[in-house]
């Protein structure tokens, strides 16, 4: 949705930025500011200033820095919609929407209340279960002899659900009410007529999403029952594939810590939370998934999953590699820590203390270790036969990557193993050739997807002047070096390809000549040009004076690497803002738009980020 700039203005003007940051980071007056730590960065010395003047906070140390709402984007993992809605209600203010439709609002409207009766719901249930436990012997000696202390209790909420069919009927007195069945609470047997509670004899975990809310609960039997463990089913407000234990708990201890370490039970979070390692969470009963790896991103750039040594903890992070291997980006780190068989991090923790664990943690096996290990299980490399399978096996996996140095490194990898060229690799699995270290002369091949489209034609992005201005000068780099084009990503060079004519043109061109010829100096590029509608663009661009000499091709250097990623950022950033317009000409009922424009938003504010943060 397009909130009005005037009402954000507004919604700025009455929030005390002070009064907002100080619910999460302890500040104190200095001066005509405020100090405290930094949330989002492990300090000793206070670094981080909050100005009631100015309405802005700012951190030293890292370089965090923002208003109101930026904090609640940075430090609650939101965007920006949702920041702003949080804002609003905490001044009693209702965001504009006055986009869509009456009917779209009032089901909105209506959703969001369904939502908050349930979280109310469980928050009820979630109280009674912390009562009960201050008078059940069996559930305070499990939790004793796990060596949870009664401030990690009370930090994490942790309860008992007594034996008993019906004994959140003494909590709700309507027990036959639909939410109770609705939340999971209660369930209801059709056929019999019949309806019971869910967790029965077991110490109960809340499970809270990132604003604190409880959406289910899990439970962990004390007898000999079955399941041993058991959690919330799915609802309105809770899903297994993309919550995840502890991470409301955890947000402060993961900025601090620098990286989020990823477990397989809740009462793993609990322990390691009580033993010096508060920066964990864990999947709920479900493989980990490409939602909970991204919602780890939105944290911190250093995630570790932590796994039993045995079978089922291997077969566990295979699950986690594929749902990681999409947002492996260059600037990330993920890692696999693999106990011995015999513990799982509590009792690691207490047999070896807590720096033993800690050594563990940074000697865990990166992301390419692991995809290398996963892609040659049950191969004899030492045959051609096991290598031709590990290259099939690697194949998917290598795909799933995003394009950056990590992907081709792997690529190199993975081809000296197999004992193939790179090249050789990609026309196995299938994969368009952008590589060109060396001159490629497959004249009639399929590599290079723009040769076969007529110049002008395909889609095109409608972007404006500047964004052009840029364009021209990374055409200039590369048509004096067009080496350069190699150093490009595929996404870089579809984004290029696709800018309005000539420029577009010029690009899609250098693109056939790059797959068929490699680098070539400007010499032999002006003689090839000859007759081609953009050739007088391209003679424009080239300083004449400032030519590489004729026969080779020469590194620019007065426009270096810094210059071409803010060039490429601000021609993603116009064709964003055009995809945005087009966006917002769709119907208010339209159901993607909202996500459309959460999502170009997102993209937005990731190239502004990386448009600032370009190394000099």
């Amino acid at each position: 949705m397009a909130i009005p700039q005037n009402f954000i203005q507004d919604l700025l003007s009455r929030a005390d930025i002070v009064e907002i940051v100080g619910r999460h980071v302890q500040l104190k007056k200095g001066g005509a500011n405020y100090l405290g730590l930094c949330p989002f960065h492990g300090e000793k010395t206070p670094s981080f200033t909050v100005s009631p003047a100015k309405q802005f906070y700012h951190c030293f140390g890292c370089g965090k820095h923002g208003n109101a709402i930026g904090f609640l984007m940075d430090y609650g993992a939101m965007n920006f919609v949702e920041a702003v809605k949080d804002l609003a209600g905490q001044y009693g203010l209702q965001v504009p929407e006055d986009e869509r439709s009456p009917e779209d609002r009032a089901r909105a409207a209506q959703q969001r209340e369904r939502q908050q009766t349930l979280t109310d719901v469980l928050e009820k249930a979630g109280a009674a279960y912390r009562k009960h436990l201050r008078s059940a012997p069996r559930a305070i000696a499990y939790f004793k002899g796990r060596g949870v202390s009664g401030e990690i209790a009370r930090q994490f909420g942790l309860g008992y659900a007594p034996e008993g069919w019906r004994t959140l009927a003494s909590v709700f007195p309507n027990y036959d009410d639909p939410l109770l069945a609705e939340s999971g609470l209660v369930i209801v047997n059709e056929e019999e007529d019949k309806r019971y509670d869910r967790f029965r004899d077991r110490v109960m975990f809340p499970i809270r999403n990132v604003k604190g809310e409880c959406i289910g609960f899990g439970g962990r039997v004390l007898g000999d029952g079955t399941p041993k463990y058991l959690n919330s089913p799915e609802t309105p407000v809770f899903s297994k594939g993309r919550e995840l234990y502890g991470l409301f708990e955890a947000r402060s201890a993961i900025h601090e810590q620098g990286f989020v370490l990823v477990t397989e039970g809740y009462m793993d979070v609990v322990a390691l939370a009580q033993l010096g390692f508060p920066n964990a969470v864990a999947t709920l009963g479900t493989a980990c998934t490409t939602d909970h790896v991204q919602k780890l991103f939105r944290f911190t750039d250093h995630v570790v999953f932590s796994f039993d040594g045995d079978a089922a903890g291997r077969r566990a992070a295979r699950k986690a590699l594929d749902g990681a291997l999409p947002y492996a980006q260059d600037t990330r780190t993920v890692k696999f820590l693999f106990l011995p068989p015999e513990h799982d991090p509590d009792s690691y923790i207490r047999a070896h203390g807590q720096e033993a664990f800690a050594r563990f943690v940074r000697q865990a096996v990166p992301l390419s270790t692991f995809l290398l290990e996963a892609a040659a299980e049950d191969c004899d490399l030492a045959t051609a036969e096991g290598r031709s399978h590990m290259v099939s096996n690697a194949g998917p996996l290598w795909k799933q990557l995003p394009d950056g140095a990590l992907k081709r490194q792997l690529l190199g990898e993975i081809a000296e193993r197999a004992q193939l060229g790179p090249q050789e690799l990609l026309e196995l699995w299938g994969v368009a050739e952008r590589r060109g270290g060396e001159r490629q002369r497959r004249r009639g091949s399929a590599d290079a997807p723009y040769r076969k489209r007529a110049y002008g034609a395909g889609q095109r992005h409608a972007v404006k002047p500047p964004a052009i201005a840029f364009a021209e000068q990374v055409a200039l780099m590369v048509l004096r070096n067009t080496g350069t084009w190699h150093a490009l990503t595929d996404a870089d060079h579809h984004l290029l390809c696709e800018l309005p004519a000539p420029v577009g043109d010029l690009f899609s061109w250098i693109d056939t000549r790059f797959h068929e010829h490699g680098g070539e100096p400007w010499a032999v590029l002006q003689l090839a040009l000859e007759g081609q509608p953009f050739a007088e663009l391209a003679n424009r661009l080239v300083d004449l004076d400032n030519m590489q000499p004729i026969g080779r091709a020469v590194e620019v250097v007065d426009f270096g690497e810094r210059d071409l990623r803010r060039a490429l950022a601000e021609i993603q950033l116009d064709a964003l803002n055009g995809e945005e317009e087009r966006v917002l000409k769709l119907p208010a009922s339209d159901p993607s738009r909202t996500e459309q424009l959460y999502d170009i938003t997102r993209r937005k504010q990731a190239l502004l980020k990386l448009s600032r943060n370009v190394p000099a």
